[in-house]
């Protein structure tokens, strides 16, 4: 709780930062909701003269995604999402929209890298900074794809509004913003990016309940012969996340130091492969059983 609390106040910091030192100076805008309030602050200022601080606009746009949040992501993820969107709304008051630098793609590259260290770490402890970022979450679960991905869909919409109603030239360092934003995301948030493991091993028994023991995934053994030693092995093949890496790694080597393994990556998964939810619901029948 105290972690996730910290996050909470760190992110909003850093994306109070992004926005108001390095976007919203530079006519660039950021990712999802965020970018959607930026656009907005920016027509009700340019058009009608109206003020309204980015931030407040978050706010105010976050309350219906925060209830489809509630019914989609439960009720502790929602309410860490919505805590962090009030902080990001209170950072962004209190810290002053200042020009660091005049370089449009300087102040894109690296709004859109804070943006991303932002998202990437609330979504690495289950919550988000809101908006769709939820939005990209619940896509997540249910189609498999990364949420860097999703993301990047999704904000073209932002795109095509920078471009239509400031300047084309705005839309371009948006683009580049929005992909640092999502490339961070995804080499931070792994949860949803798959790999292949091959592992070869003599000690076929211990290796596998050493990693059931800490990975609730299925898999296939296959025999396998050594080149030079003419020595029969067994190769269990099994599919992970990144983010249970360094668990499966850790689960080999602690039954057989003489393992080998081959990570690979791996593009799609087709059939039975249990997302976080449904390993909760195994581990507690475990439990009970």
């Amino acid at each position: 709780m105290i972690k996730k609390s910290l996050i909470v106040i760190f992110a909003g910091l850093v994306l109070a930062v992004a926005l108001n030192l390095f976007l919203i100076p530079a006519n660039v805008f950021s990712a999802g909701v965020n970018g959607m309030a930026q656009l907005l602050s920016g027509i009700l200022l340019t058009s009608f003269g109206i003020k309204l601080d980015t931030g407040i606009i978050i706010f105010i746009m976050n309350i219906p995604i925060a209830i489809l949040g509630w019914i989609k992501l439960g009720k502790s993820a929602t309410i860490f999402s919505l805590l962090t969107v009030l902080s990001v709304t209170i950072m962004t008051l209190i810290v002053p929209v200042t020009e660091v630098t005049n370089n449009q793609l300087m102040n894109g590259i690296v709004g859109g890298v804070l943006t991303g260290v932002a998202v990437g770490v609330t979504m690495k402890y289950g919550f988000s900074t809101g908006g769709m970022d939820i939005v990209s979450l619940i896509l997540s679960k249910t189609t498999g794809r990364t949420v860097g991905s999703l993301m990047l869909i999704i904000n073209i919409f932002i795109i095509g509004t920078a471009g239509f109603v400031f300047d084309w030239e705005s839309a371009l360092y948006t683009i580049i913003s929005i992909f640092c934003t999502t490339q961070v995301v995804d080499s931070i948030h792994t949860s949803h990016q798959k790999v292949t493991a091959f592992i070869i091993t003599t000690k076929q028994e211990e290796v596998i309940h050493s990693i059931q023991t800490e990975i609730l995934r299925g898999m296939t053994l296959l025999p396998g012969t050594g080149v030079y030693s003419r020595k029969e092995t067994s190769v269990i093949m099994i599919v992970v996340t990144k983010y249970e890496l360094y668990a499966l790694e850790q689960a080999v080597y602690l039954s057989d130091q003489n393992a080998f393994i081959n990570i690979v990556p791996t593009q799609t998964v087709m059939g039975s492969f249990w997302n976080e939810d449904q390993q909760k619901q195994m581990k507690q029948t475990i439990i009970k059983g």
